[in-house]
């Protein structure tokens, strides 16, 4: 495993914390066991120089108890009596010397009653000698039982002092001894504990004359400088320090007892090795345990970590490991097995959910996508194209709202059964692709072969649906896009046989190739723009009206202004070869603007105004839209002073629907301002008659394909006569378009619609050919019943 793995691993971490904890508890012993040392060696330390402090002090009261008890000796003695009386100085000096060598002291002396010095035996250098005597005779002579301290030559004496009486006091003998190496000598080895006597010096400074402590630490207790209870040695070791004065007054002396701490920790040291050695062998006991308890644990987390990377690939086939095991680990295995056979029934309806369509069974939009990506992978033959036909119910909304939508469904699926037989190769496929929208993947030829198949659907379509007592015919706009021609990829190949689709519908074709024409992304129409502005500029477009008739003998006068493009090399252009693309771009409000102002300038002339015409003009969904529109309108009916009820103004179902909320309010000002408002194609969107009885519309065009689709006896001509019901009892007028001959006039008339428009009566015409048309053959039509 690698260092990155290893500090990833689980089993590393509960190991590393295990022992990290262990480790925690083990250091907090450890710490708390030195402190305790550490604490009960110094308090050790401090007992035993208590001890030695006590001992040291009775080593000086017992060298005193002898000196005095010498001293008391020459005192009683007759003959050195007689010569202090007789004040014989050679045999006092001889007696105090002689007496002062046998018992050990370094200073005799013989003292008169005033305490003043009459004779010194003294060892050499003591020139200091009667200054520190008067620092303690007059002590002495009030405490003869006691002793006192001064410092004699840079060295601490104890001296004592005994009266000479015959029998009345006559003098003081006085002895002394120096507190000096050889007492330290033996306080070392009777207690094992240093003695140093360290002597100031009257400025600040000190010496320290006796001592039994090694060179290097004297060194370092004369470099400490101020007394200090303790004395840090350079090994490491430290000496507790207790100091007992001596001398009381004059210059200041004082013993220095001194301990070492490493000296009392030393036994303790041992043992705090070998619970090291038992905590080293803990932890390894430990690991190794807590290693495979922590294996136990991991070794199935692995497995089911291996079985949920399995499951993230859509893998539910494996059944998990370590099910069997009776304790949490076992618990958790099951629990994930029963979730991977849960997860693996509900992954396999969601696919079937995500890519068939429960309506009609078909595969769905996104499962067509997928195919058409593995056909143009698969690479097909060579001399051999992938086709895609991308089919449109016509008027199905319509549909659902007259007849309902279960009825509407029970038409999917009718569809859905028609088109199945059409998938002639093993690999070409049919789906819904959303809505009233089919889409028929096919292997074919070229592109004839694919409207080949295109002529077979129209011709299956031919035949009525029929459910119950309800008769439907149905009719479809289909587009195709092949591969390579066409497009390179999935979605290019699905968009452009769309858009043909769209194409088709517009031109009112059954099936329609794609064309690039068709599409304003393409570069063919990149030019078609400029094209459209400057035929506007320089005058190439034209005004044409198609005349409209009134079935029951109305009053007035009416046509549809339509615009056709004169080009110069083209010649007259069809509306449906650039209004589509006008209207992709949004260069349609520009023409919007000259049809409406061309209008405008027609109604103003004397003959227009004599017969009362009125004029419907078309708005697209980007006039709707436009939230200056009615502004525009009203200028321009200013500047030729004429009337909005002169205009009719048509809108598109699917121009409303695009944004009902702002068609709505602009609707609602354009019925403020007078306009007279048509829905234009009334049953080809998605609007309904619920809906736009809240919209301040007059009247309502029926799509003429519902007009023609009467000549075959199917259900148009119910959907015509309830729409005519219907838009009368909202109080609409109603406009049929489409009528191709009297036969349909008739019949509409019968059914009480209102106006009527086509073919029948007149093919659209020039503007200026109007009057003479009304007054010839239009004549004859106003003249009908």
């Amino acid at each position: 495993m690698t260092l990155r793995g290893l500090r990833h691993s689980l089993v590393a971490r509960l190991v590393a914390i295990s022992l990290l904890l262990l480790l925690a508890v083990q250091l907090a012993g450890f710490a708390v066991v030195r402190a305790s040392i550490e604490r009960n060696a110094r308090a050790q330390i401090a007992r035993e120089l208590d001890t030695d402090e006590r001992v040291w002090r009775r080593l000086l009261e017992q060298k005193a108890d002898r000196l005095r008890q010498g001293s008391a000796l020459l005192a009683a003695d007759y003959g050195f009596r007689a010569a202090v009386s007789s004040d014989d100085t050679p045999t006092i000096e001889s007696a105090l010397a002689n007496h002062g060598a046998r018992i050990g002291a370094a200073v005799t002396a013989l003292l008169d009653t005033q305490l003043a010095l009459r004779v010194v035996s003294a060892e050499a250098g003591m020139q200091d000698l009667p200054g520190a005597l008067r620092q303690v005779v007059a002590a002495l002579a009030a405490d003869p039982a006691g002793s006192q301290i001064a410092v004699v030559h840079g060295l601490p004496h104890q001296f004592v002092m005994v009266p000479l009486r015959a029998p009345l006091v006559i003098g003081w003998v006085l002895m002394g001894f120096p507190v000096g190496q050889p007492l330290a000598d033996e306080m070392r080895q009777l207690l094992a504990a240093d003695v140093a006597v360290r002597v100031g010096d009257g400025q600040g400074g000190f010496a320290v004359p006796v001592s039994t402590l090694a060179p290097p630490h004297l060194a370092q207790l004369r470099a400490q400088g101020a007394a200090s209870s303790e004395l840090a040695l350079q090994g490491g070791d430290t000496l507790l320090v207790r100091a007992s004065p001596l001398s009381q007054s004059g210059v200041v002396s004082e013993a220095l007892l001194l301990r070492s701490v490493d000296a009392v920790r030393a036994p303790y040291r041992q043992l705090q090795w070998l619970l090291a050695v038992i905590t080293a062998a803990g932890l390894l006991l430990f690991a190794v345990g807590a290693s495979a308890m922590a294996r136990r644990v991991t070794t199935p987390l692995r497995s089911l970590l291996g079985a949920t990377r399995r499951l993230s690939r859509g893998d539910y086939s494996v059944p998990l490991e370590h099910t069997e095991r009776s304790d949490e680990v076992g618990d958790l295995a099951r629990s994930f097995d029963h979730m991977r056979i849960d997860i693996g029934r509900q992954q396999a309806e969601i696919r079937d959910l995500a890519y068939r369509d429960r309506l009609t069974g078909l595969p769905n939009r996104e499962r067509f996508r997928g195919a058409v990506m593995d056909a143009l992978r698969a690479d097909p033959l060579p001399g051999h194209s992938l086709a895609v036909l991308v089919l449109d119910l016509d008027r199905f909304k319509h549909v659902n709202d007259v007849l309902g939508y279960a009825f509407g469904d029970r038409l999917l699926q009718a569809v859905a059964g028609r088109l199945q037989p059409m998938a002639g190769d093993p690999h070409d496929m049919v789906a819904r692709h959303g809505g009233n929208e089919f889409a028929l993947l096919l292997h074919v030829e070229n592109a004839q072969a694919a409207l080949r198949v295109a002529g077979r659907i129209a011709s299956a379509f031919e035949t009525p649906i029929q459910f119950d007592d309800q008769t439907v015919d149905l009719s479809a706009s289909m587009g195709i896009a092949l591969w390579p021609e066409h497009a390179q990829d999935a979605d290019m190949l699905l968009n452009r046989a769309e858009i043909a689709m769209y194409g088709a519908k517009r031109r009112l074709s059954v099936a329609l190739l794609y064309d690039p024409a068709l599409d304003s992304s393409s570069a063919q129409t990149l030019s078609l723009l400029g094209d459209l502005r400057r035929a506007v500029e320089q005058g190439e477009m034209r005004l044409y009206l198609q005349p409209k008739v009134a079935l029951h003998g109305g009053a007035g006068v009416a046509a549809e202004a339509l615009l056709r493009w004169q080009h110069p090399q083209r010649g007259l252009v069809p509306p449906m070869d650039f209004i589509p693309f006008a209207e992709q771009t949004g260069f349609v409000r520009q023409l919007t603007l000259w049809v409406f102002e061309q209008v405008a300038a027609l109604l103003a002339q004397g003959s227009a105004r004599a017969l009362a015409l009125r004029v419907s003009v078309n708005l697209s969904t980007r006039d709707l839209l436009d939230p200056d529109l009615s502004l525009r309108l009203g200028a321009i009916l200013a500047r030729y002073a004429v009337r909005a009820e002169s205009f009719c103004l048509e809108i598109t179902e699917s121009a409303i629907m695009d944004d009902p909320q702002r068609a709505e309010a602009m609707l609602n000002r354009l019925a403020q301002q007078g306009f007279k408002l048509s829905i234009d194609d009334f049953g080809t969107g998605y609007s309904s008659l619920a809906y736009l009885k809240r919209l301040p519309v007059n009247e309502l065009k029926i799509d003429k394909s519902f007009v023609l689709g009467m000549q075959s006896g199917g259900g148009d001509a119910q959907i015509v006569r309830s729409t005519i019901d219907l838009a009368h009892n909202l109080g609409l007028t109603v406009v049929a378009e489409g009528v191709e001959d009297a036969g349909l006039m008739e019949r509409l008339r019968a059914m009480a619609c209102d106006e009527a428009q086509g073919y029948h009566i007149s093919r659209p015409m020039p503007a200026e050919q109007f009057p003479l048309w009304h007054a010839g053959p239009g004549a004859a039509f106003a003249a009908a019943p």
